[in-house]
């Protein structure tokens, strides 16, 4: 890296709707989704136009049910020279699935993402982070289907996900291989790790601990952060699910209202581009 030039993170965006994440799968069912407001479409179009007012190039991983429903989506973000992956079909978990359905899952939305966009797919990104020490089969699943990297492990200790004792930044799982797996950034305080990377922590975090967090991690340890948002978190009015418990409902809304600002005072306060650019050239 040249002197004096700041050091590039990966801005990520995972392309689903507010009523596909994990957190309301016992509360609305699959077969429900095409009946329910979508949002996806203007939230995405919202993103892409704050990315293109920054000049900011990011990888968007996208759900094989949203590409199919709104091609306009994967038409913009080849258009507009963002980086296209793979957050799997309809948004399933990896620990719900055996390695052939997995196998199925990943490979359908691969072709049907390529097909639609003319581009090779190389990223993949497991749904609620669900590649974990007890499914790493996975990653050798996705190798053999052609993919170059994953981004599905999050280094810390979490009711729902996390690898902790994972390395904290690129590493390559399988021997022999250049496979690579990119995973969501984390500071070390006080012997653990602590997730600055985006989604929930971000909006529940103060914007200043997130700043100083990413300092942190391109300054003193000189490496490149990965960031993650997705298109229902700058979308405070999106409807409103009842029967959450209290923690469901706090994770999903909290500080909505403040997520767009944050987001671009982000872009302006570091330096950004997609995943393929940072990690595999």
């Amino acid at each position: 890296m040249p002197k004096n030039m700041p050091r590039k993170n990966a801005m990520t965006v995972d392309v689903e709707d507010y009523f596909q994440v994990s957190a309301f799968e016992t509360h609305i069912a699959k077969d429900q989704w095409d009946t329910l407001p979508h949002r996806v479409q203007k939230n995405t179009h919202q993103i892409l136009d704050i990315f293109e007012d920054k000049n900011i190039k990011a990888t968007f991983f996208t759900l094989g049910w949203v590409a199919e429903r709104y091609p306009d989506l994967i038409q913009r973000i080849i258009k507009d020279g963002h980086e296209l992956a793979c957050h799997g079909y309809e948004h399933i978990r990896v620990t719900e699935q055996t390695p052939e359905q997995f196998r199925n899952d990943v490979s359908r939305t691969k072709k049907l993402l390529e097909d639609m966009s003319g581009h090779e797919v190389k990223g993949y990104r497991a749904a609620s982070y669900s590649i974990s020490a007890k499914n790493l089969w996975a990653l050798n699943v996705l190798q053999e289907e052609g993919f170059k990297y994953s981004s599905s492990i999050y280094p810390v200790k979490h009711d729902l996900y996390g690898m902790p004792d994972a390395p904290r930044f690129m590493f390559e799982p399988i021997e022999n291989q250049e496979f690579k797996e990119l995973p969501i950034t984390t500071i070390r305080l006080g012997g653990k790790n602590i997730p600055c990377g985006g989604g929930g922590f971000f909006r529940f975090y103060p914007y200043v601990l997130s700043k100083w967090a990413f300092n942190r991690v391109n300054h003193t340890e000189k490496q490149s952060g990965i960031f993650y948002f997705h298109p229902w978190e700058i979308d405070p009015g999106q409807p409103r699910q009842g029967g959450l418990s209290f923690k469901t409902r706090t994770r999903h809304y909290l500080n909505l209202h403040k997520m767009e600002n944050r987001i671009k005072q982000l872009l302006t306060d570091f330096s950004w581009d997609t995943l393929e650019n940072i990690f595999l050239k």
